[in-house]
This record gives structure tokens, C-alpha cells and sequence, in this order.
């Protein structure tokens, strides 16, 4: 059980559950974890759902604690660096000849 003591029904268990598995999933599985990488999984599915509520409160017009949701994402970045997790960069740039048959009237 992901969250001893909780109603695993709510939202807030299920969304939680899904991030804890994507992250074990990300890491080659749940069979090839440790008990610290497990918790290390708890802790950053904690702060993403609390990030993810924060976001959720802005996007209804609410008014966050941004300074408060500027430290979790944070945190939530140095907890999946610990867990090994690495940003990949996207090569976002066009190959030219690709480009230039998109875009026939910019030559």
C-alpha cells in the first residue's frame, strides 16, 4: 500500500499512485529499487501532488504562495536528481532542408 492509513479511492491517493508508479517506471521498475530510492518516490510524489495543487489553485483564480511553490518545485527537482532522474535535453532545432521544404516561400 502506497499510503498506509488513507482512503486510496481519493483523487489526491490515485494521482499520487500514478506519479509513484511513472517514477518507479522511469527508473526501470519497482523490482529494481531499493527501500531508499522507494522512499525518495514517496517524498517527490508528496511535493508533485502538492505542486500539482498549488498550480490547480492558480488556474481557478486563486491566490498561491508562490514563494512557498517556487521551493517545492525546488526540492522536487533535487529529489529526483538524487533518485538519478536526469533532464534530457530536446533538440528542438530543424534539420534546413527539412525547413525549406516546409516553407517553400521563405527561399
Amino acid at each position: 500500500m502506497f499510503l498506509p492509513g488513507v482512503d486510496q479511492r481519493s483523487p489526491i491517493a490515485r494521482r499520487a499512485r500514478d506519479i509513484a508508479a511513472r517514477i518507479a517506471s522511469d527508473l526501470g521498475g519497482v523490482e529494481h529499487l531499493t527501500e531508499a530510492q522507494m522512499q525518495l518516490i514517496r517524498r517527490a510524489t508528496l511535493i508533485a501532488v502538492s505542486c500539482e495543487r498549488f498550480e490547480a489553485q492558480a488556474a481557478a483564480g486563486e491566490e498561491v504562495d508562490l514563494d512557498l511553490y517556487g521551493k517545492l518545485t525546488d526540492r522536487l527537482g533535487r529529489t529526483l536528481q538524487r533518485l538519478g532522474i536526469k533532464r534530457v535535453a530536446k533538440d528542438i532545432t530543424p534539420d534546413l532542408s527539412e525547413y525549406l521544404d516546409e516553407h517553400p516561400s521563405s527561399h
